[in-house]
């Protein structure tokens, strides 16, 4: 698994390790059922708190994408929940930030609707 995690950004650590998780579901770099690196193993991969991990963790779990067990660790999911309406509404709300700066920039509907579908194309689990 790579994880690379930007000290520098303004998007706390956690949030950049879930998404950076997420996206590795997404794309088949993580397959369901996969076993995670421990807590302890993955902070000392990339330098980060082991409460960071675990914060990670324990979201992705609450969000359906974790099994967590004391025996086994953290599993990827075989089965993800469907989404839920508060997951559809959450949605909703970045996608709007998102779609009103790309028009406050100029960014045409047109090319913003490419860049969605490119982008959703490009992940291996469509």
């Amino acid at each position: 698994m790579f994880i690379k995690i930007e000290f520098d950004s303004d998007t706390p650590i956690y949030e950049q390790l879930r998404k950076q998780i997420i996206i590795g579901i997404a794309n088949g770099e993580l397959e369901p059922g996969e076993k995670l690196p421990s807590v302890r193993q993955l902070s000392g991969d990339i330098g980060i708190n082991m409460h960071t991990v675990n914060k990670t963790y324990n979201i992705l779990k609450d969000e359906g994408y974790l099994t967590i067990d004391r025996r086994k660790g953290a599993v990827i999911r075989k089965n993800f929940p469907i989404p839920k309406e508060n997951h559809l509404k959450i949605l909703k709300n970045e996608l709007k930030f998102i779609i009103a700066d790309s028009k406050n920039r100029g960014i045409t509907k047109k090319d913003f609707c490419k860049i969605c579908s490119d982008l959703y194309n490009d992940f291996k689990k469509n």
